[in-house]
């Protein structure tokens, strides 16, 4: 084995470990994965001298980029049209029951836009350390900061995030009720039948990024706004014939709005105690390109 493949093999198998701190740094499938290839490169590049421990090396190319291109879209953040959301991320399975609770959450869309109150390097050491289980030692070689430094930037970010929200709804049972009742109230334009199923502090986000006529440039609150504003929209969809496809995406459930094989939106409901109290609908077609089906 040459030593190109050797460190191929090796960076394969840390890819998930870094799309998965890139994703949850940058919010954007797309960016994620231009990163891990960027870094891909620079590792095959990397002297011998320097690698001690290839999954913090890694991390920290992956951690370093991802930080200045988030500075780098900043000004774009702060004139984004209309509420900015991740870009949806299609998981095949509900988060493991097994794995750290941390995991899951962090990868939902409430949590994702928490982290757009923290600056790059505050976003980097709270994911570091919370999530992804690293040290106070290897977090500030990641960051170029002291142990100390991190510290601070943690409290500094949990103070900034606030107090955590509930648990992760890991009932797959239930999620599937929800999003169903959800689904066919929609379809039927059944104003009741929605009010069944969301709680009465409901909000809704929408994504189109000034591009999508009709899109809400306010979180629209409460049950009956927002089972109104659903069902208006479901029946423009419908007169152009679009169809939802169920799915989980970013580890919670939702569907995909589909018009021919071309994603249009994607929808995702936040859910606790047997209702929806969150949904968030990305409609801007930048954000929708990991979503379209083969031709």
């Amino acid at each position: 084995m040459t030593a190109i493949d050797s460190r191929s093999d090796i960076f394969e198998s840390t890819r998930p470990l870094l799309f998965s701190i890139a994703y949850r740094m940058l919010g954007s499938v797309t960016d994620a994965e231009d990163v891990v290839q960027e870094s891909f490169l620079r590792w095959l590049e990397a002297p011998e001298t320097e690698v001690r421990a290839p999954r913090a090396y890694l991390a920290t190319i992956v951690t370093r980029l991802a930080i200045n291109q988030l500075q780098s879209a900043q000004s774009r953040r702060e004139t984004y049209v209309g509420p900015w959301l991740p870009e949806p991320l299609v998981t095949e399975h509900a988060p493991d029951p097994s794995e750290p609770i941390e995991l899951a959450e962090s990868l939902s869309m409430a949590f994702l836009m928490m982290l757009e109150r923290l600056s790059p390097t505050e976003r980097a050491v709270l994911l570091l350390h919370d999530v992804f289980d690293f040290d106070y030692e290897e977090i500030a070689r990641i960051v170029d900061k002291s142990e100390v430094n991190c510290r601070q930037l943690l409290t500094r970010a949990k103070k900034h995030i606030g107090e955590p929200r509930a648990r992760f709804d890991v009932d797959p049972v239930q999620a599937d009720r929800l999003l169903n009742r959800f689904i066919e109230a929609t379809r039927a334009g059944d104003i009741d039948g929605l009010l069944g199923v969301l709680a009465e502090d409901i909000t809704l986000w929408a994504d189109g990024g000034g591009k999508v006529p009709g899109a809400a440039l306010r979180p629209i609150q409460g049950a009956e706004t927002v089972a109104r504003f659903v069902v208006q929209r479901a029946r423009t969809g419908a007169s152009l014939g679009r169809r939802l496809q169920p799915t989980l995406i970013n580890g919670q459930p939702g569907f995909v709005i589909y018009e021919g094989s071309e994603p249009r939106a994607a929808l995702i409901l936040e859910t606790r105690n047997g209702r929806i109290h969150g949904i968030f609908a990305i409609a801007n077609p930048d954000k929708l390109h990991a979503l379209s089906l083969p031709a």
